[in-house]
């Protein structure tokens, strides 16, 4: 799972923080307006520019852990130099001490943001206001954001609808949550910590669910994950466990779309299967490549059809945690 806050950045939950902060002594902390599994994220104001802002402080509990300090920091290294207008922006970094109860203090990382007026996709989907094409748009505005981000050398490795941002006032969508982003040229960079797939198993690449390393191609996958729930209102793969859900993507070929919403056409089916495939050398090779041809399926143009692949063995560990469920 992500690692940071899930919850839509403009919903204010009636949780007043007990008494007002000042951090850095010019970041007033307000209500806290989004809780996720590792941080808070709070309302609050730039006294020095005098403007809202979010502000996305790592859980005192959590601050402790030296891995959950290194991730936290890495989503502010990981956005901080990306300027896009489909990316949150990131305004500036630091830490606030916390008393814990005893003669130490602990020292909690903190990221200001810029503070988004909008809803979560994931809250559109559940409400059924996502028509075809705005699904199509929404996917778009990601792409463009995966696209700047992949040539920076940023992948996300956690698009999903809760992590991005539809703005009303501007038509247009942001993608936040970096949580877990990585760097392309990081050999490292795989999706499994201590053999636990780190993500969020209904979006997850094939390669992800294996604990390979990934790359855009993977980022790309997730997107078509969250175009094809925004055209279905489901995600491709539903299972009653995540490991049975990435053992989906790794062996199984999703329904069409078509064949869960009779509106979708085939040309949108042609582009989900192409950007579905579980080898991801028979995927869109960048975002670019993806969104013209989300563009020409709008136009009724259809992608060439390629026979899935076979898929590559599961993993022992896979393997072996399925036969324990059955």
């Amino acid at each position: 799972m992500s690692d940071s806050a899930r919850t839509p950045l403009h919903r204010e939950d009636s949780l007043p923080v007990d008494n007002q902060r000042v951090l850095s002594g010019r970041y007033e902390l307000g209500g806290i307006i989004g809780r996720g599994g590792m941080a808070d994220v709070h309302r609050g104001v730039d006294t020095r520019l005098g403007r809202t802002v979010a502000i996305k402080l790592l859980r005192p509990d959590m601050a402790r852990d030296p891995q959950f300090q290194a991730r936290f920091k890495r989503e502010a290294q990981s956005v901080a130099a990306l300027n896009h207008p489909s990316i949150v922006a990131i305004y500036d970094t630091g830490e606030h001490t916390v008393p814990d109860g005893s003669e130490d203090s602990v020292r909690v990382p903190y990221i200001v943001m810029e503070f988004v007026e909008g809803r979560t996709i994931r809250d559109l989907i559940r409400a059924k206001e996502v028509s075809i094409d705005q699904a199509i748009d929404f996917c778009l505005g990601v792409l463009s954001a995966l696209e700047y981000s992949h040539k920076a050398g940023i992948v996300h490795r956690d698009i999903k609808p809760a992590n991005v941002m539809y703005c009303e006032g501007s038509n247009s969508v942001k993608v936040m949550d970096f949580g877990i982003a990585r760097a392309i040229a990081d050999s490292s960079a795989t999706m499994t910590q201590t053999q636990a797939v780190v993500g969020t198993a209904q979006y997850l690449s094939p390669e992800q669910a294996r604990g390979e390393t990934v790359d855009a191609r993977s980022d790309l996958y997730s997107a078509a994950c969250l175009l094809y729930e925004m055209l279905t209102a489901r995600p491709p793969f539903i299972g009653d466990s995540p490991v049975s859900v990435a053992y989906q993507h790794v062996r199984e070929i999703p329904e069409p779309a078509s064949s869960v919403n009779p509106e979708v056409s085939a040309a949108l089916d042609s582009v989900l299967a192409k950007a579905l495939q579980k080898n991801r050398a028979d995927r869109f090779q960048d975002a670019a490549a993806f969104r013209r041809a989300l563009r020409a399926a709008r136009a009724g143009v259809s992608v060439p059809a390629l026979a899935a692949t076979e898929a590559p063995p599961i993993p022992m560990t896979m393997s072996r945690r399925r036969n324990a469920r059955l």
